[in-house]
């Protein structure tokens, strides 16, 4: 059974996103405070109608986000 679930962020030019590694949730907001809650409403959303454990994670996972930054050269 998994603890976590994993989402990364990116920045596109006026949103920040967010999709989560192993699920079908994704969302955006403006500032990282926003987005930190709007991952918290979607995950919470996702999983209301399903029982966790089918879906291989214990009754209260974790989030765990990773931050993409780009490379420049």
């Amino acid at each position: 059974m998994k603890n976590i679930v994993q989402f990364t962020i990116q920045k596109g030019k006026k949103y920040y996103t967010a999709h989560a590694n192993d699920f079908p949730i994704f969302t955006q907001a403006k500032t990282l405070d926003e987005l930190v809650k709007n991952i918290q409403e979607a995950t919470e959303l996702h999983f209301s109608d399903e029982d966790l454990k089918q879906n291989g994670l214990n009754q209260k996972p974790s989030l765990f986000v990773n931050f993409e930054i780009p490379q420049y050269a």
